[in-house]
């Protein structure tokens, strides 16, 4: 069909008639809609090579690391410690690095390698829109095909609701820590003899004993080589395999408590030798070449120290002292290095190394006071601050921040779950915080002054999920227990923004929460924001259902004769002009400025330890009939890469600073706008009507969760069930979605594991 000239419009391949021409004008649409075309079609192109790009690295992400943890496998073998090891050495010894430079070409380079590269990875899939779409429907298909894999397998247990996954990595991981100690003791055992007993003064059981208690050690450290890897929040690693730092917290617990009675068998073997033998006099040995007994006593009772206070009834009720107890791990980590020198310190050094540089960054996010624009104090004495953000700054629902205030302790540092959206909320960011302890019963009294201006805050984060897997679902069951509803506020407030701003069609939401009292139904009030005067028209456009369930009353109070005003209050501050933007430390392209950090603080230390090496401690060693102290020689290379971490991290901190400096030092700082919502500092009741007006509240009874749960939805349906609260709660709900009738319900559970 031939169409008249200047009577259609090409766009995307598609034909739209264009009825009345007008002259110029036409002319222009038709040019733009071509460029717009051609951009677009530029757009696509550069998108997939960047999506083939980002398969290429993740394939030689995957193969680094299995190769590094190969060498895990092989290093406890005969064949290794006879022969390989040997070659190794023979092979890259220089005087230049030492005996440490193999170590850390083995150990060292990968990891950081992995850390270096996951940080171009993520930052580029953060860039690439068309990859995010493919590797969002990949997930969506992946997550199909092994839903069995992700269900929960374990509910009831020590460790809480674990997947098949998980259990199958912990599996994998048990092997190979008791390959390595089996392997370890038969190879140790097989070269001890009666006449090698004899030329030590001991008995051959006494030898075999100490072989014994120096493989528990060996093992040991292949686990504490592990350990750091989760606690390093910002780090790439988690992102690239798909957890985020709260998630990955018990298993660095789990590692804990293994290194732990690892080290603890180490010490009792040898301690028990010395005992028998009448060489006490060892505990006291710190010799300057060798191994140093005192350290390695001091470093066990700091960990023990830890140890005991980490068990959970015991961090519950004295958190304050398992929090302090905790800054035990830098002596822990100091006098482990002097017991083992800085040579066998290599081996768990990539995770000490990646720790140094997240805890330094956090140091120097945590000493920025932060901009509390407002507060929302609710009757059930649950409160909302809001602090100002960093435009362009976005995070995923249920991140997890730090708040410090230093009125209340200059020390402590508390995790709460963001409960604002950035795409909602551009401008702000705000947490939920519900007083239960004396930590946040001071912060409450506080808020309550009539007389407070302003606050100071320091903010650490937010640390966001990697992905927001909960908009592939058909439909989503939220499922909260008291104050376990916060996560699901970000969610719900995505979702509000999804659904008024996006064509994608948003999954179906069913909220049912417990709460104790009536007063603490006015926690669903902040499922409205205040900071967007859109939300009530955007909140109608979504499917959400709300049914609460009050537990300790029989039935609702009587309404009070001078409403909610009094009950629920809205304070504005006047912040101090310095007071920064919740803003990421690195700036927008923190992936590019950490993979930057990381590999110039390296190279930098490289540089240091080896012109150390060659021109001081080698021509001690080479030249002379001493030998430089090992605790010398560790201190010295402890400073230097401290010293590198602090130059370049602090660098990369003060150059995003001076870019950042007009939005982050504006002179007044943006007050929070007074809305339909707000007046004379009071809430006003119109949209929580209408939030309300569809909520069914039900007391004196806990919600029946296996009914509500499988007789939700269309059985064809893909429904994600997400638990937060109680551990109790989130038992209940994973061993419902675990049963056979459940097979389109998928569990996720939201743990306050911080």
């Amino acid at each position: 069909m031939h169409l008249p000239r200047r009577k259609n419009i090409y766009i995307y391949g598609k034909c739209f008639l264009h009825f009345e021409p007008f002259g110029n004008e036409y002319l222009r649409l038709e040019r733009e809609s071509r460029s717009l075309m051609m951009l677009n079609f530029r757009e696509i192109m550069g998108s997939m090579r960047t999506a083939h790009v980002l398969l290429a690295m993740r394939a030689l992400l995957v193969l680094v690391f299995l190769s590094w943890l190969m060498i895990w496998v092989v290093m406890p073998t005969k064949t290794y410690r006879n022969k390989w090891s040997a070659e190794l050495l023979s092979a890259t010894l220089s005087t230049f690095l030492g005996s440490q430079g193999t170590w850390m070409l083995i150990f060292t380079f990968p990891i950081l390698l992995i850390a270096v590269v996951g940080c171009l990875y993520l930052h580029l899939a953060e860039r690439s829109r068309y990859f995010n779409r493919r590797l969002f429907n990949d997930r969506g298909e992946i997550s199909r095909r092994l839903r069995g894999w992700r269900k929960p397998a374990l509910v009831k247990g020590p460790l809480g609701v674990i997947s098949a996954v998980e259990i199958g990595f912990c599996f994998m991981f048990l092997f190979l820590v008791i390959w390595a100690l089996y392997m370890y003791i038969t190879g140790g055992l097989s070269e001890v003899s009666s006449g090698v007993a004899a030329e030590y003064g001991e008995k051959l059981w006494e030898a075999k004993l100490y072989d014994v208690g120096l493989q528990f050690g060996l093992t040991g450290n292949m686990c504490v080589a592990f350990l750091f890897f989760p606690v390093a929040r910002g780090s790439s690693l988690l992102p690239l395999i798909g957890l985020t730092s709260e998630n990955s917290i018990r298993y660095h617990i789990w590692l804990g408590h293994l290194v732990m009675a690892l080290f603890t068998a180490h010490g009792l073997c040898y301690l028990i030798v010395w005992v028998i033998n009448g060489r006490i006099y060892e505990l006291v040995k710190w010799g300057s070449v060798g191994i140093s007994n005192i350290a390695g006593e001091v470093a066990l009772l700091c960990g023990l120290a830890m140890w005991a206070v980490s068990f959970p009834r015991f961090r519950r009720s004295m958190f304050e002292l398992f929090f302090y107890a905790h800054y035990l791990y830098i002596p822990f980590l100091l006098f482990y290095l002097l017991h083992i020198g800085f040579s066998a310190f290599c081996l768990i050094l990539p995770g000490v190394y990646l720790f140094l540089v997240d805890r330094f960054l956090r140091l120097l996010q945590s000493r920025r006071r932060v901009r509390l624009l407002s507060a929302r104090l609710l009757q059930s004495e649950t409160m909302e601050l809001n602090f100002a953000k960093a435009p362009g700054f976005s995070y995923n629902p249920t991140s997890v921040v730090f708040i410090k205030v230093p009125s209340i302790s200059s020390l402590q540092w508390h995790p709460f779950t963001v409960s604002s959206s950035s795409s909602l909320e551009p401008e702000n960011l705000s947490i939920v915080i519900k007083k239960s302890g004396r930590w946040t019963h001071k912060l409450f009294e506080q808020l309550s002054q009539p007389s407070l201006q302003c606050l100071e805050v320091a903010v650490e984060g937010p640390y966001s999920p990697g992905s927001t897997d909960f908009l592939s679902y058909d439909s989503l069951i939220l499922v909260s227990g008291g104050s376990g509803i916060t996560p699901f506020i970000s969610i719900i407030r995505e979702l509000i923004h999804h659904s008024a701003t996006l064509s994608a069609k948003t999954p179906t939401i069913l909220l049912i929460s417990t709460f104790k009292t009536t007063a603490d139904l006015s926690m669903l009030d902040l499922l409205l924001p205040i900071s967007n005067a859109t939300t009530t028209t955007n909140f109608s456009q979504l499917q959400l259902q709300v049914m609460a369930f009050v537990t300790r009353e029989q039935q609702a109070p009587p309404p009070a004769a001078n409403g909610d005003a009094e009950a629920k209050k809205l304070i504005y501050f006047n912040p101090d002009p310095s007071d920064a933007a919740v803003a990421p430390v690195l700036g927008p392209n923190g992936w590019l400025w950490l993979a930057a950090v990381i590999s110039s603080s390296f190279l930098a230390f490289l540089l240091l330890i080896g012109i150390l090496t060659r021109y001081y401690i080698y021509p001690i060693d080479d030249n002379t009939d001493e030998v430089f102290s090992y605790t010398k020689r560790a201190l010295l290379y402890l400073l230097v890469m401290c010293w590198c971490i602090a130059a370049m991290a602090g660098l990369a901190v003060l150059w995003n600073k001076k870019v950042n400096c007009k939005e982050e030092c504006s002179p007044e700082p943006a007050m929070m706008p007074k809305n339909l919502w707000t007046l004379g500092g009071e809430i006003e009741s119109e949209p929580r009507e209408a939030l309300l007006g569809g909520v069914k509240v039900q007391y004196g009874e806990r919600p029946n969760l296996k009914k509500l749960l499988l007789e939700f939805g269309d059985k064809s349906s893909i429904i994600g069930v997400m638990a937060s609260g109680p551990s109790s709660l989130r038992r209940e709900v994973a061993a419902i979605c675990s049963s056979t009738p459940a097979e389109n319900l998928h569990y996720k559970s939201l743990s306050f594991t911080w």
